[in-house]
């Protein structure tokens, strides 16, 4: 199995309501039911981490200090002894847990208005490589075609 990209699930769990990517079927078998479970679980702890380090991130009162530090020590912990630690739900997610790790630390650390540029620089380079694809394929198509006389 290869490892998600950090970016790939980061973008997943980046919605307001609850996380859509782990859908139970009704036909399920009990352990595929507790499998779905435990990755709902591991998604929300992820997603609850993000949303701490970037909302207390500039934390003024104790109780936002406190959440940011649990958020960043729960994150930088090398600890795999608890079944929820960062590199189990990293694991298994079948996420890249180092490359996670470096993704959620450099967001927290841009605020608002920088995640707000990251995210039109984003935008801006799918733009330009759609653009690019579809005139690529005018170019082939004009290209195969030939002219018989």
């Amino acid at each position: 199995m290869t490892n998600k990209s950090a970016k790939d699930f980061l973008k997943s769990v980046s919605g307001k309501s609850g996380n859509k990517g782990v859908q139970i079927n009704m036909n399920s078998t009990d352990s595929d039911l507790s499998n779905a479970s435990h990755l709902e679980m591991a998604a929300g702890v992820l997603k609850q981490a993000k949303s701490d380090l970037r909302r207390f991130y500039n934390g003024t009162s104790q109780v936002e200090r406190e959440l940011y530090l649990d958020a960043y020590r729960w994150i930088m912990s090398d600890d795999c002894t608890w079944p929820f630690s960062f590199l189990n739900v990293c694991e298994l997610m079948n996420i890249a847990a180092a490359d996670l790790r470096q993704e959620l630390i450099c967001d927290q650390s841009l605020g608002v208005f920088g995640l707000g540029v990251r995210r039109c620089a984003k935008m801006l380079s799918r733009f330009q490589n759609s653009l690019a694809q579809v005139f690529t394929k005018k170019e082939d198509v004009g290209a195969t075609c030939v002219s018989v006389n």
